[in-house]
């Protein structure tokens, strides 16, 4: 079935084979590629559209001599595959197995750690200032694509690659989308690119017949690129990287591997930048990715022969989906609330708030600086924004989420999903920092549901404040439970008592309630009683309910999905130590390590924050606090 990818056990076998075997390998990978995702579940779409560009790569330069750093880590499977980790494939997302990213620690052949998007172009222009510092002779290349041109990272690298003049070479690969379809200017002008390329040709003819003329043909070719910049940049949308400092190339096609080779080839013998703009189809050689590369960009596991998903165990529906009906609903009596998101519309669930509310719903692209900048400037003039992203990715906007809008005490709501462990994109994707960060914020306001009726009536209280507020919820399914139509306004830092019983307490926030209703129930199998509480803020904390608690227990129990360091746990821990409250307390949530990837089970074992694993370590506790404390049993 893989008659060459089977021929290759080192990178620099793809250098021995003709154009139309690296044709026929690049139709092998697409197939094992789909083989192997359609199992694990992973980013499809966008790795099936880099596989001629990848095999190229690799027919030109000596990597890992060479430097290859790629931009939105999710095109980078066929680099996986090449470079000694075909056998280790069929592991790809899985616990102990190869990541979906680029990862240092995994191959020299990553050069650069990545799943955030936009990071290329600054880090290879590093790396290429390190090489000339250090008198090397490598080349350094960033792909930089799948809309991560959006982001305002990508235009700060740019300036200061051109201004610096090093050599480096950017491939832009232009697919027309991101996770969902491109917006913005940027996504514009690549458009007209793609439909001038008429330009370069109509450029080296007329260089050509000017010199052509005898004796005075070089003097009128100076003379007339005199003209140039003015008339290029009238004509032709690609002087923009040119003005930047860039030679630019392009647009070509991004899957005819001997024209990549022919242009990759010259640009290693450019000096300065350049910038290298291919054209691809997201989803190549695979019709559902194809017809539907959001669908297929990150996908569970489904059928390949039909791609159709595999059917979910659990029917409730997602904390998204969740989400997205309720803010569509109280946007109908409140005018004043807008969305906003970061190139993530169908995966934060606002993409059915925008057909609703057209004028109501703003994607700006791969930037949450600026959605978060944004959002304060329409707080300030009246409106209530609500701004949907994932949590890891929020955390690019940490600096405008404290200096534009909690500042300002302005009144803009964040939406963090896929909080917490997400399972199987690992490190890059987890959402367990918000917690601490939020919680640091003076003014803000942060929730945590502990099921996906709770968050509708969460979002609700959260767009009544008048200030910054957060509330942040977990990936995949809820609870199952009763969904109403009405919402119900929560009273502001006041705790969910669950049950009130025995001489232990866990508070608990999120998905780790009912965590702790099960470790209790497990407890109480064995004669330990406990409360259990549903603490709904983690800011402000419900305080009176602590006090109250910290006299009446023995031992208290936080438990939360976010990291220990900083988190609710820690909120806990300082309130009673600022205010002398002397009672034992047992902190249960994330170590101070990067977790690494696995289903959420497996990380949740991983980190012991499963019922058995709780129930387990209070049973220590408790021994302990007899011993040395003479608590009785």
């Amino acid at each position: 079935m893989y008659a060459l990818l089977d021929k290759i056990e080192k990178p620099e076998d793809v250098k021995k084979l003709t154009v139309r075997e690296l044709t026929e390998l690049a139709s092998e990978i697409r197939h094992f590629i789909i083989d192997t995702v359609s199992q694990n579940g992973g980013h499809l779409a966008p790795n099936l559209g880099t596989v001629e560009l990848t095999l190229a790569l690799y027919s030109v330069f000596q990597f890992p001599k060479d430097k290859l750093v790629w931009d939105v880590g999710h095109q980078a499977y066929t680099h996986k595959i090449l470079t000694g980790r075909k056998e280790a494939f069929s592991t790809l997302r899985k616990k102990g197995g190869i990541t979906g990213f680029p990862n240092r620690f995994e191959s020299p052949y990553d050069a650069f750690g990545v799943g955030h998007a936009s990071t290329s172009i600054s880090a290879a222009l590093g790396m290429a200032i390190a090489r000339d510092m250090k008198g090397e002779h490598n080349q350094v290349i960033a792909v930089i694509g799948d809309g991560a041109l959006t982001g305002g990272e990508s235009f700060e690298a740019l300036n200061n690659a051109g201004d610096l003049g090093k050599k480096l070479i950017v491939i832009l690969n232009d697919n027309e989308m991101s996770i969902d379809a491109n917006v913005g200017a940027m996504s514009e002008y690549l458009s007209r690119i793609r439909m001038a390329p008429q330009y370069t040709r109509a450029k080296r003819d007329m260089g050509n017949l000017l010199m052509s003329i005898p004796h005075i043909g070089d003097k009128v070719y100076k003379t007339a690129s005199h003209l140039k910049d003015g008339v290029r940049s009238a004509l032709v949308p690609g002087s923009l990287f040119e003005e930047m400092g860039f030679h630019y190339v392009g647009p070509i096609d991004g899957h005819n591997i001997g024209l990549l080779e022919e242009v990759l080839q010259r640009a290693k013998e450019m000096e300065g930048p350049v910038l290298i703009h291919i054209h691809t189809i997201k989803g190549k050689g695979y019709i559902p990715a194809e017809k539907a590369p959001e669908k297929f960009h990150g996908v569970g596991c489904f059928d390949p022969s039909t791609g159709k998903s595999a059917p979910k165990a659990n029917k409730a529906p997602s904390y998204t989906s969740v989400f997205s009906q309720a803010l569509i609903e109280l946007a109908k009596d409140r005018p004043d609330i807008l969305a906003i998101t970061a190139a993530m519309p169908s995966g934060t669930g606002l993409k059915a708030f925008g057909k609703v509310y057209p004028d109501r719903f703003f994607d700006v692209g791969i930037a949450e600086e600026h959605a978060m900048t944004l959002a304060a400037g329409a707080a300030a003039a009246g409106m209530h924004p609500v701004i949907a992203l994932y949590s890891t990715f929020a955390q690019r906007a940490y600096d405008q989420l404290i200096h534009d809008v909690c500042l300002q005490n302005l009144p803009v709501t964040l939406c963090l999903d896929r909080a917490g462990l997400v399972g199987e994109d690992g490190p890059t994707h987890h959402g367990v920092f918000d917690l601490s960060y939020l919680r640091q914020m003076p003014h803000m306001c942060v929730m945590a549901p502990k099921d996906e009726e709770e968050l509708r009536h969460m979002l609700a209280t959260a767009i009544d404040i008048k200030g910054p507020s957060a509330v942040r919820y977990p990936r995949g399914c809820g609870l199952g439970v009763e969904l109403t139509d009405s919402f119900e306004k929560l009273p502001i830092g006041k705790a969910e008592i669950l049950q009130d019983e025995g001489d232990i307490a866990f508070l608990a926030v999120g998905t780790m309630v009912e965590k702790a209703k099960e470790a209790a129930a497990i407890l109480a199998g064995e004669g330990i009683k406990a409360a259990v509480v549903n603490m709904r803020f983690i800011k402000p904390l419900d305080t009176e309910l602590i006090s109250r608690y910290a006299g009446e227990k023995k031992l208290l129990i936080t438990a939360e999905e976010n990291m220990l360091a900083g988190g609710f746990g820690s909120a806990v821990a300082e309130y009673l130590e600022d205010n002398g409250l002397s009672v034992p307390l047992l902190r249960f949530g994330l170590p101070d390590r990067f977790i690494e990837q696995g289903t959420r089970k497996e990380l949740f074992e991983l980190c012991g924050l499963q019922p058995e694993q709780m129930a387990e370590k209070v049973r220590e506790r408790l021994a302990v606090l007899r011993q040395y404390r003479g608590i009785e049993e």
